[in-house]
């Protein structure tokens, strides 16, 4: 379909239970870091190259747990609908925004949030943190 933007995206959950999110410069709503998947390249690739030029984040295939696939409005390409693979990683790396990345920031997975984020962000991702980062805290 030629409105739907592959991608891949990081659920980055540190133990505080806050998830990281980016926001590109000319934007207002923050998502998760990531980006388009290019032919032949694997989602976690994908996303391993992405974080690697948009927060100068070194991670590994292992990593990451793979979450699932996901659809939704894009945030910032009316009419366009994202098709995330996102991937789960319980860790605080510390980051440097790159490229397009305007701002950086922390967000709670439980309790209000002030800040504008992308549809797939609250609609999906969010729900996921919570349940990962409650499993978390079960287990430590």
């Amino acid at each position: 379909m030629d409105n739907v933007i592959r991608i891949a995206v990081a659920l980055i959950i540190n133990d505080r239970g806050e998830m990281l999110t980016v926001r590109k410069r000319g934007t207002s709503a923050f998502m998760q870091p990531g980006g388009k998947i290019d032919a032949g390249e694997t989602p976690v690739a994908a996303l391993i190259r992405e974080l690697g030029e948009e927060l100068a984040l070194k991670a590994a295939p292992e990593d990451f747990a793979y979450e699932g696939r996901y659809r939704e409005q894009a945030a910032n390409e009316p009419g366009m609908i994202v098709e995330a693979d996102a991937f789960s990683w319980l860790a605080a790396p510390a980051v440097s925004p790159q490229a397009e990345i305007e701002e950086v920031k922390w967000l709670p997975v439980d309790g209000p949030i002030t800040e504008e984020r992308a549809a797939l962000s609250r609609n999906h991702l969010f729900p996921i943190a919570r349940k990962r980062h409650a499993e978390a805290r079960r287990h430590a």
